[in-house]
């Protein structure tokens, strides 16, 4: 089973002195947060739509990263993963494994574009 355990870190030279851990594994996302009160979200990976991943200047200098995935989680419908190690790596392995989980599950999620100016021309027609 693969899996990525990350801390967040700070911006000042990417060191992990936060109490936020985020693990991606095959099936699933968990955000840790809090010290004395530790606060856990989970998202199914079959949830996850999209994925971001941004860098800025100061994180780029540290080697670190910003994913974002939006999901269909009621919850939370943006997983932020801030300031990690091996982003770009994550990001790849968290979209590859959503498609997965939805191939798997046999989840489709279908967009319908257009359909609504489809209908509007065809009244109008009539």
């Amino acid at each position: 089973m693969i899996e990525f355990v990350e801390r967040k870190r700070w911006l000042f030279l990417g060191l992990p002195f936060t109490f936020t851990r985020y693990m991606v594994k095959e099936d699933m996302i968990t955000i840790a947060e809090g010290l004395l009160k530790t606060v856990e979200n989970d998202c199914y990976m079959y949830k996850v739509q999209d994925v971001t991943h941004s860098a800025s200047l100061m994180e780029k200098m540290f080697k670190l990263g910003t994913v974002t995935c939006f999901t269909g989680d009621t919850t939370h419908p943006q997983l932020v993963l801030e300031h990690i190690k091996n982003s770009r790596q994550i990001k790849e392995f968290i979209l590859r494994q959503s498609e997965e989980e939805r191939l798997r599950r046999r989840t489709v999620n279908m967009v319908d574009i257009g359909s609504d100016e489809m209908e509007l021309t065809d009244e109008v027609e009539s």
